[in-house]
């Protein structure tokens, strides 16, 4: 019998950077019944003070808002794929930064993609997954010590970007989950973002491993998610408003079936969706006015195509919904993927 999986909806803020304050976007989150925060990065985010973290914890919660994950929005943290060690202390020490930022704003994940390796030097790619991976294994004591339960991974949609592959995602969590289980005390665990629009397409643009496929290959580590929409090609990325949902192929009830079924794949009983769009073109006096109203479509759709409180498969019953991150197991071995007829090559955020 598949157990109970509760799946909730939450905003990533990208789409206010720089345009909207904070408390712009938590009153239309309070008036659409959404109440997770994922706290996407800016600049200024690994230099503020304490204090200033303290007080955007204090004006989500007047909202009845919960800050409950942070995540980057610029692959600021890739320098573990450099071969100059200065990028590698660079990203180190920001990522610890955002850890401690998580622990004041009370986040239980904190996560990034890893990096890029640059493309003229795809030899070097093992190195940096050995320098990144070494690195997180620090940094999941970090965020032990300040109260963050996870730090998330995001798979990504090139091979220059791990990971991107089923076998990546696999052997990247499980050597961590693996150094967790020897320190169980003393660190935090791991997880993936996964993110439901990104798939692996070659240079050629034929699809090795869609969307879809992904996603599933990605469900024993995934602990929370991003959800965006794409085009026929995935060279672009969009919200879920009407006109967006008829020229997407992101199909948020298929995947919320596939969670629903799949549900004794997860890691977790209660998974966050974090609707994660960029809005309008910044900065244009006749674009940014538009993003309310483009993001309160997006949240109403998927409000409602995604959610469920403990839901099951509608021929089973329902009990309570289970929480808390299960312990981290040996996954079962990935899925067979089937090569699809589209292009899952969407622009990572």
């Amino acid at each position: 019998m598949t157990r109970p999986l509760t799946l909730k909806v939450g905003v990533k803020t990208d789409p206010i950077e720089y345009r909207y304050s904070f408390e712009w976007l938590f009153r239309i989150m309070a008036e659409e019944g959404v109440r997770h925060v994922q706290l996407g990065t800016f600049f200024e985010i690994y230099q503020l003070p304490d204090e200033s973290f303290r007080e955007l914890r204090r004006q989500a919660e007047n909202f009845g808002l919960q800050i409950s994950s942070i995540f980057t929005a610029h692959r600021e943290l890739g320098g573990f794929y450099r071969v100059d060690p200065a990028w590698e202390e660079v990203a180190r020490r920001n990522y610890a930064r955002l850890i401690e930022v998580g622990g004041l704003v009370g986040a239980r994940s904190v996560g990034s993609n890893p990096g890029a390796t640059l493309r003229d030097q795809m030899g070097l790619k093992d190195r940096g997954i050995r320098r990144y991976l070494d690195a997180m294994k620090e940094l999941l004591h970090h965020a032990r010590r300040y109260g963050v339960e996870v730090l998330a991974v995001e798979p990504m949609s090139c091979l220059a970007e791990p990971p991107t592959l089923p076998d990546e995602m696999r052997e990247m969590i499980e050597e961590l989950w693996a150094y967790h289980n020897d320190h169980p005390g003393e660190t935090a665990t791991a997880g993936l973002c996964t993110d439901v629009s990104h798939g692996y397409a070659d240079r050629d643009r034929v699809v090795q491993h869609d969307h879809m496929a992904l996603l599933e290959a990605a469900l024993p580590y995934t602990t929370e998610m991003h959800l965006k929409n794409t085009d026929a090609i995935f060279g672009s990325t969009f919200g879920f408003g009407e006109a967006e949902r008829q020229r997407g192929v992101v199909d948020i009830p298929a995947i919320r079936d596939l969670l629903l079924r799949k549900a004794d794949r997860l890691p977790v009983g209660e998974l966050i969706g974090y609707l994660e769009v960029g809005g309008p073109k910044t900065g244009r006096d006749y674009s940014d006015c538009l993003l309310e109203e483009e993001l309160r479509a997006s949240l109403r759709y998927v409000k409602e195509a995604f959610s469920a409180e403990g839901g099951r498969p509608a021929r089973e019953d329902k009990r309570a919904a289970v929480v808390e991150i299960a312990t981290p197991r040996p996954a079962e071995p990935a899925p067979a993927v089937l090569i699809s007829s589209s292009i899952s090559c969407a622009r990572p955020a």
